[in-house]
């Protein structure tokens, strides 16, 4: 009987809120349009909740690219289509320069960091971060070297395998964990490094659960649902330890500053911290740069990794392309470690790694919130809304690709065979928003996909089905697979 009363209340006040809040958006006649919705869930009913963008795309061939979606009490407006997408990020940039308030997020970050956070204090931490990446190495040899030399460990790790099928989430994101734990602290973990292993748990832990239903839920009715167990309470916890580890980590770093010998990102931070400017305390504080590391680790690991376990998984689904790659990395590099600068001369190569991340589809969405009042394509769209791109209708757009639901690595090249770009290819987002590490994910991307397709042949174990079908997660990451490298050398 307990339960019943609460589960009434519960839906009763769910009602309330939503029958009785009112938005400024509800009340706009030219607000764009979008499906009918129902009192307190609004559009969640019809939105499925492991992968929203698919429910996006069909709803955008019956409202158009520019529509409503109502997911609990408040609507966001969604973006499809590249020229769409390019017209709000061209023409209204200063109004979508703003990350919207997720309650799950906020609850983990505060608002801190570069990721989540807003205002000033994002333009602090950009700017920061921007700089010091490119200190440390971003696009520069240092950092090459660190790549080359983690992808040589990597190679020696896949070789104990002896061609045996095995499975490659472990060592690829330990090893892309490696570069940004070089970049924040100069080290390195071994690959069964109790610390690694459990930093990797969290963050793929969390990264299935994010785009669960009922986180879902709990961003748009928090006050309710942060009290009932769930995915979200998972999540918090797991970012608790994080936040511990990191903390514990700089606080010793902190020991042993030197700041006439900044050694790492971290030292750089600490270093700001004893400057004495107004913005020592106003920036350079210890949450922002909890905030700052769980970003680089949650972001620049998941992303990259996940990357080239879709791009080894499509090399065993067309070992005619993978081939073809061999034989290019043979021609141009021969025998000696691949460097950036390589690309330029690999086509071929270059327009497989681009047709990976364009297929791929990591980030199928995008999320804004609107600073002030504006007109978009006739439409009126309220400060406050969420503006959700969806970045998958650019990625494949028919306009631009020609195979967009197919792995076609020609999308990228043009009749003679030279690397062509596509304006439509928009992985990293657009903006000032879009991914602060691109450069650093392409130069990594580009080093451990070459040297491991100089080193090894992969495909299937035998009987095996290769299933390109994107499995549950925050992110668009390959279902499980188990591969076999067979030593090329």
């Amino acid at each position: 009987m307990d339960l019943a009363i609460l589960l009434l209340s519960i839906v009763v006040i769910l009602f309330l809120a939503s029958a009785f809040k009112k938005n400024k958006q509800g009340s706009s006649k030219n607000f764009p349009p979008g499906p009918p919705t129902l009192p307190i869930i609004g559009n969640m009913h019809i939105v499925d909740g492991n992968k929203p963008y698919r429910t996006f795309m069909q709803l955008s061939k019956e409202y158009g690219e520019v529509f409503s979606i109502k997911l609990g009490p408040s609507k966001s407006v969604v973006l499809s289509g590249y020229d769409t997408i390019k017209d709000a990020f061209t023409n209204h940039a200063e109004m979508l320069t703003t990350k919207p308030r997720l309650p799950i997020f906020s609850f983990f970050t505060q608002d801190f960091g570069v990721v989540f956070s807003n205002g000033d204090n994002w333009k602090a931490m950009r700017k920061f971060t921007l700089s010091t990446l490119r200190n440390y190495g971003m696009g520069k040899k240092t950092i090459q070297d660190k790549i080359i030399e983690e992808s040589e460990f990597l190679i020696q790790k896949i070789r104990l395998f002896e061609g045996k099928p095995c499975d490659n989430q472990t060592v690829f994101k330990a090893a892309v964990t490696n570069i940004i734990v070089t970049i924040l602290l100069n080290t390195r973990y071994d690959y069964e490094d109790p610390t690694i292993l459990r930093v990797l748990a969290i963050v793929t832990e969390n990264t299935k659960l994010l785009n669960s239903p009922w986180v879902m839920l709990y961003n748009s009715y928090p006050f309710l649902f942060k009290w009932l167990p769930g995915p979200h309470r998972t999540i918090c916890e797991n970012m608790k330890e994080l936040k511990s580890f990191i903390r514990k980590t700089f606080t010793k770093q902190r020991k042993e500053l030197d700041v006439n010998d900044q050694r790492n990102l971290v030292d750089t931070f600490l270093a700001k911290q004893q400057e004495g400017k107004p913005e020592s305390t106003q920036y350079y504080h210890n949450d922002n740069l909890t905030g700052l590391m769980v970003d680089m680790f949650a972001a620049g690991m998941e992303s990259t990794a996940t990357t080239l376990r879709w791009a080894i998984l499509l090399m065993m689904k067309y070992p005619e392309i993978q081939k073809k790659v061999q034989n290019e990395i043979e021609r141009v590099i021969g025998s000696a470690c691949p460097q950036i600068e390589h690309i330029k001369q690999m086509p071929y190569t270059d327009a497989v790694i681009h047709e990976i991340l364009r297929f791929a589809d990591l980030s199928p969405t995008g999320f804004r919130s609107v600073t002030e009042d504006f007109t978009f394509r006739g439409y009126f769209i309220p400060e406050g809304t969420t503006v959700i791109t969806l970045l998958h209708s650019a990625l494949r757009d028919k306009e631009f690709f020609e195979k967009p639901d197919e792995f076609y690595p020609e999308h990228f090249l043009d009749s003679n065979g030279k690397f062509m770009k596509k304006d439509a290819f928009i992985p990293f987002s657009l903006g000032k928003r879009s991914c602060i590490g691109k450069s650093l994910a392409k130069m990594e991307i580009f080093i451990f996909f070459t040297s491991l397709l100089q080193n090894f042949i992969f495909h299937s174990p035998p009987g095996a089905e290769l299933d390109l079908t994107p499995g549950l997660g925050f992110t668009n990451c390959p279902k499980p697979y188990r591969m076999c490298a067979v030593p090329r050398r």
